[in-house]
């Protein structure tokens, strides 16, 4: 069996977790608890949407944490 993360022709979810932070899954695999899937597509679509939504790589509550904002 292929490792399905390794599968440049497979298909792919975006999913986020509730620190903001986001992950690219096979889409034959189920969701991980914690996550939640926001788009999917091919592995370019899929890097793309990271690319243009995750701008800062701080964990939210680190972001809340250095400005005292919960809209951070």
């Amino acid at each position: 069996m292929t490792n399905p993360f390794d599968n440049p022709g497979g298909r792919f979810t975006v999913l986020i977790n509730e620190e903001e932070q986001y992950a690219l899954w096979p889409e034959q695999l189920d969701v991980p608890v914690g996550w939640t899937l926001i788009a999917s597509g091919d592995i370019d679509e899929c890097t793309a949407y990271v690319d243009k939504h995750w701008t800062d790589m701080r964990p939210r509550s680190l972001r809340t944490a250095m400005t005292g904002r919960t809209d951070a």
